[in-house]
C-alpha cells in the first residue's frame, strides 16, 4: 500500500506547489508520512461532517481543495480554530490540502470547469494562470447554457445577467472570480461562469455586454474532487478512494 506522503507526492506531481499564491497553504498539512493508505476520502472541504464520514469509511487520508489551516493556529482545543485538526490529529487521519495550485495546475480545478461545460482549455484568463477560456463548437443560447450549468455543476440555483450574445467564448473560474470579468472582456468572452459575485461587478458585465452567471462557489470547484479521485484510482488501484457524499452546496434558494 502507499503511503500518505507517496501519494501526497503523486498529487503535488500534478499540482506542483511553486504554483499557489502567496497568501495560500496548500500541502502536506497534518498527520505521519509513512502511514500506509487503505482508504482515501476526497472533499472540496474538511468540514467536521467529513472527518466523521473519514472516520466511519476507516480512511487514513483526507484530500480536499481548500486548507485544514490558513491563519497561524495559537492554541488547539475542541473550541478553537484548531478543533478539526485536533479531532484528525487524535483520530491518526492526515490531511493534505491543495488549493490555488489545483486551480492553476493544468487538469485541475478550471480545466475540468471548462470541460464540463463544453469547451477545451485554450489560454488561462488572468496573468497568475487562474482560470481558464476556450470555444464551444456552436454558439449556445443563453437561456440553454443556463440549463446546462445547472445541470452539470449540480447547483440548486444560479444568478446572472444577460448581455444579449449566444454563448460561444467562453471564460471560467472557479470559485471567487468576480475581479477577473475585465480579463474574460480583454479576451474576447461573451460569457464568463464563477461564484461570489459581487453586486458591481454584475452593473459592469451588463454594461459591457457580457453574459455573467454565479454557479455557487461549491459546485464551480466541486467537480475537479470526483477528476481527482478518478486520477488517484489509476495509478493505485489497490487503494479505496471515495468522494465525499456528506459535503455539498451550502447556499439553499427559497
Amino acid at each position: 500500500m502507499p503511503s500518505v506522503k507517496q501519494i501526497f507526492d503523486t498529487v503535488e506531481s500534478w499540482a506542483p506547489l511553486s504554483l499557489q499564491m502567496g497568501f495560500d497553504n496548500s500541502g502536506f498539512l497534518l498527520g505521519h508520512g509513512e502511514r500506509q493508505v487503505t482508504r482515501c476520502l476526497l472533499a472540496l472541504d474538511i468540514t467536521l461532517p467529513v472527518i466523521r464520514e473519514a472516520e466511519e469509511l476507516g480512511a487514513e487520508l483526507i484530500v480536499s481543495h481548500h486548507p485544514l489551516i490558513f491563519d497561524p493556529l495559537r492554541s488547539l482545543t475542541e473550541e478553537g480554530p484548531g478543533r478539526k485538526a485536533m479531532e484528525l490529529a487524535e483520530k491518526g487521519i492526515a490531511a493534505v490540502c491543495m488549493h490555488t495550485n489545483l486551480d492553476i495546475a493544468p487538469g485541475g480545478v478550471n480545466d475540468v470547469l471548462l470541460r464540463l461545460l463544453g469547451a477545451e482549455p485554450e489560454e488561462a484568463l488572468d496573468p497568475e494562470g487562474c482560470g481558464r477560456v476556450g470555444t464551444l463548437p456552436e454558439p449556445v443560447p443563453l437561456e440553454d447554457f443556463l440549463a446546462r450549468c445547472k445541470e452539470r455543476l449540480q447547483t440548486r440555483g444560479l444568478r446572472y445577467v444577460a448581455g444579449g450574445r449566444a454563448v460561444r467564448r467562453l471564460a471560467v473560474m472557479g470559485g471567487a472570480g468576480g475581479d477577473a470579468l475585465s480579463c474574460a472582456v480583454e479576451k474576447g468572452c461573451d460569457t464568463y461562469v464563477t461564484s461570489d459575485v459581487k453586486y458591481h461587478v454584475f452593473l459592469e458585465a451588463a454594461e459591457k455586454g457580457v453574459n455573467l452567471i454565479d454557479a455557487d462557489h461549491f459546485c464551480t470547484e466541486n467537480p475537479v474532487i470526483p477528476d481527482l479521485a478518478r486520477r488517484l484510482r489509476e495509478v493505485y488501484p489497490q487503494v479505496d478512494f471515495r468522494v465525499s457524499q456528506v459535503h455539498g452546496q451550502t447556499v439553499s434558494f427559497y
